[in-house]
């Protein structure tokens, strides 16, 4: 967001991301737990990783009621465009991609030959949309490291950081890195994708424009700050039992 992964966009210039049973490559134009700090959850009921709380706070508990989830993964690069439309129920693991070529359908307990390229897209699109749940959902597959005081690479704010690294096996693009900026209430702010682990950025991006789904918080927007890059979302509906 691979058996767990990552993800990237190598033409328009880096969409990464990562799943929780894949990680994943990017779309098709083709972005040892040390102990972070617990955190108390306002209810007292358990102490909090990091991760957790940032999933808790968009809505996680809430995600054991979605039957069917459905969005548009677009990106904007100066004058060109990129869209495919997604629908995932994922209480039956079936997933639906419908795109300028074609439209597929698949369960992702069968993954084959056709419905392969077709998981590493929605696997890219759905880590940018729920990157939050899936630092739960692919806890296992990483290490992390929680940084109470650090600068944010957009605003130069101080905020918050968690680093998760995903292991070096597995998945469609292992070793990849993230860092999560976030202040006091949990929420991203901007983040960075680091491929294989560099020390370097191969993308940092916003978090904008969050709107609630029945319970489910959602960053609409992404932008880069020094081009003419934005990762947007359309046409989201989150369908509950």
């Amino acid at each position: 967001m691979k058996k767990f992964i990552p993800v990237l966009l190598l033409s328009l210039l880096f969409v990464a991301c990562k799943t929780e049973t894949k990680k994943e490559k990017n779309y098709e134009d083709e972005v040892e737990i040390r102990n972070p700090e617990p955190i108390a959850d306002n209810n007292k009921e358990k102490i909090l990783t990091a991760a957790e709380a940032i999933a808790n706070a968009n809505g996680f508990k809430n995600w054991s009621k979605v039957k069917e989830i459905k969005f548009v993964f677009n990106v904007d690069k100066d004058t060109t465009h990129f869209e495919r439309s997604w629908v995932w129920k994922p209480k039956e693991n079936l997933v639906t991609l419908t795109s300028e070529k074609d439209t597929i359908t698949y369960n992702r307990t069968k993954i084959d030959s056709i419905s392969q390229k077709a998981d590493q897209g929605f696997i890219n699109d759905k880590y940018w949309l729920l990157a939050p749940f899936n630092l739960v959902w692919d806890a296992a597959s990483f290490t992390s490291e929680h940084q109470l005081k650090a600068i944010a690479p957009i605003s130069n704010k101080e905020m918050q950081k968690l680093t998760i690294v995903y292991k070096s096996e597995g998945g469609y693009t292992p070793g990849d890195a993230y860092d999560f900026y976030f202040e006091g209430d949990f929420i991203i702010k901007e983040w960075v994708f680091r491929q294989k682990n560099a020390k370097a950025p191969s993308l940092i991006t916003s978090w904008e424009d969050y709107s609630n789904y029945n319970g489910i918080k959602i960053a609409k927007t992404h932008k880069r700050n020094e081009s003419d890059w934005t990762l947007h979302f359309t046409e989201i509906e989150v369908i509950t039992e």
